[in-house]
């Protein structure tokens, strides 16, 4: 499949958050998969406002990513934290911008092996929701203007479908849409430590089997981790794609 194709089908599947079926959780983890399915980078990770624009981690794409995401809401340093004050994309395309623009995010990332980072705004006009940090290892170049136009086009659809949502739930909606994407997370990283310790196997490899099994069986990824959560669903039943790959 070509990626035009690909795109195509990744853009209306984001659109899809205009009806009324609409799960924050589920929207944001798509444009992580998107990103990683569309664009030559390494790791993606989701910063969202909520309404006392305080920033929330709500998507990430492996366990290095999360605790770097984190790193950058308490630290108040990094790409994702300008580009959410700015509007505008932060863009660090290798060490030397990374440790200029943003230190102790520079240390971090590096640690974790990533040499570059691009991060773009959930924007839609003269509202900015959050943003979108793609970042990248060394043997990976950094995003050229046609990847980033992509990103950022993924990145607008994304934020056109949370504002409709917001429009049309208001305050008391907002707030109860953030606080259930929270706790969906809190749940998610519970499911993630119960597979990873059944297994025996790292925290990334737990979250890949959950996705893995959340997409094969056409069900939210937070469904699934309420069921291993609530004990309905066996973690060896989610770890056997990988037991067998």
């Amino acid at each position: 499949m070509s990626r035009e194709v690909t795109l195509a089908r990744r853009l209306v599947s984001l659109a899809d958050t205009l009806c009324d079926d609409y799960d924050l959780t589920d929207l944001l983890d798509r444009l992580v998969v998107a990103c990683l399915e569309l664009l030559d980078v390494t790791a993606a990770g989701i910063l969202l406002r909520d309404q006392q624009g305080t920033l929330h981690l709500m998507a990430s794409s492996s366990e290095q990513t999360r605790v770097l995401e984190l790193f950058e809401i308490q630290t108040h340093d990094g790409p994702s934290l300008q580009a959410v004050r700015t509007a505008r994309v932060a863009v660090g395309q290798d060490r030397a911008v990374l440790r200029r623009s943003w230190p102790r995010f520079a240390a971090a990332a590096e640690a974790a092996g990533f040499c570059s980072a691009h991060a773009f705004p959930l924007r839609l006009r003269d509202q900015t929701i959050g943003a979108l940090n793609l970042l990248s290892a060394a043997r990976v170049p950094p995003l050229g203007e046609d990847d980033q136009g992509i990103a950022q086009a993924l990145a607008d659809i994304a934020t056109i479908g949370i504002l409709q949502q917001r429009s049309l739930h208001r305050a008391a909606g907002l707030a109860e849409q953030l606080q259930t994407a929270l706790d969906t997370r809190i749940v998610i990283e519970q499911a993630k430590g119960l597979l990873a310790e059944h297994g025996h196997v790292d925290m990334e490899t737990a979250f890949g089997a959950l996705r893995s099994y959340a997409r094969s069986s056409q069900l939210k990824i937070g469904l699934v981790a309420g069921s291993l959560v609530g004990r309905q669903l066996a973690p060896r039943d989610v770890l056997d794609g990988i037991t067998r790959g």
